[in-house]
């Protein structure tokens, strides 16, 4: 309606607008394109994530006291205030082989995460080396004046790298490597704890052991002043042959008792040495059994 002027300003409005369509797809595209890649590379990681299987588990014990917090990680062996069982203990944590082995391996778990995830880092590295020549002055082609002899060569390399971790696996050799270094610290755990329990319990076995050797050698004498006291009375004809036989009998048996307690004791100091990392032999003693303090029990 506005004649031929009007209508090309309006084809000019529609090309302008066509043009900065364009410029702006010619803008976007990488960008979406960009953000697609990374999304797909996201995504690619080699293998699924770990997800913890859903075991119902209780939140605490049905009979659990107040306070039972760390009572496995603290010195609990220090509760029976027993110096020389103290002193064991500590012996069996720094010399008992197992428990050397364990602490390496958690060092070694430990060095591996460090090495799985060290790629995901830019590698820098480097060599130089230095060389020196000398030609022989008898030499049937002398060098010229200009080449000084000996000859002294300097060389360096510089190299530089760094590998994008496009599919994941870097990340998931450091998940392994993780998981490893807990389990070999779960695994030290429980080396620690069933050495300490071990020394211990294989203490408390001796010094019983102990008590009960102490109570038959005392038996022993006291039937031994019983059998006089009988023979006296055998004498004077007071008892008879059959009296004599039962309290030589006790005698004997509780004679009788004493190699097999010594023999027990024997093997419980031979199983305490080897926890403690020494060479089978006696093992020195501390409190009584009786006197010693009594820990509580955790949960």
């Amino acid at each position: 309606a506005g004649g031929p002027e009007v209508e090309g300003v309006r084809r000019g409005r529609a090309g302008d607008a066509r043009a900065d369509i364009r410029r702006s797809a010619d803008v976007i595209a990488p960008r979406l394109m960009l953000l697609v890649v990374a999304g797909l590379a996201s995504a690619c990681a080699a293998g699924p994530d770990y997800s913890r299987p859903d075991v119902p588990v209780p939140e605490t014990f049905a009979s659990a006291p107040e306070s039972a917090d760390g009572a496995l990680d603290a010195a609990w062996w220090q509760a029976f205030d027993d110096p020389v069982l103290t002193a064991l203990v500590e012996e069996a944590l720094r010399e008992n082989r197992d428990l050397v082995a364990a602490t390496a391996r958690v060092e070694q778990a430990a060095a591996a995460v460090t090495i799985a995830r060290s790629p995901i880092f830019p590698q820098i590295g480097y060599d130089g080396s230095a060389t020196r020549q000398q030609a022989s002055a008898t030499t049937a082609t002398p060098l010229p004046p200009t080449v000084p002899n000996p000859q002294t060569t300097y060389s360096g390399l510089l190299t530089a790298s760094w590998e994008i971790d496009l599919w994941g696996r870097i990340r998931r050799e450091t998940e392994a490597a993780r998981a490893r270094l807990l389990a070999s610290e779960e695994a030290r755990r429980g080396v620690l704890l069933t050495l300490t329990s071990g020394v211990v319990g294989s203490y408390l076995q001796l010094r019983s052991l102990d008590e009960q050797l102490s109570v038959v050698r005392q038996t022993v004498r006291t039937r031994e002043e019983s059998l006089r006291v009988f023979e006296a009375r055998r004498r004077a004809g007071v008892v008879s042959d059959l009296e004599m036989a039962q309290v030589r009998s006790e005698l004997d048996s509780a004679r009788a008792a004493i190699p097999s307690i010594e023999l027990q004791v024997e093997q419980v100091e031979n199983a305490l040495s080897v926890l403690l990392g020494r060479n089978p032999g006696p093992v020195e003693r501390g409190r009584r059994i009786a006197d010693l303090g009594v820990p509580p029990i955790p949960a």
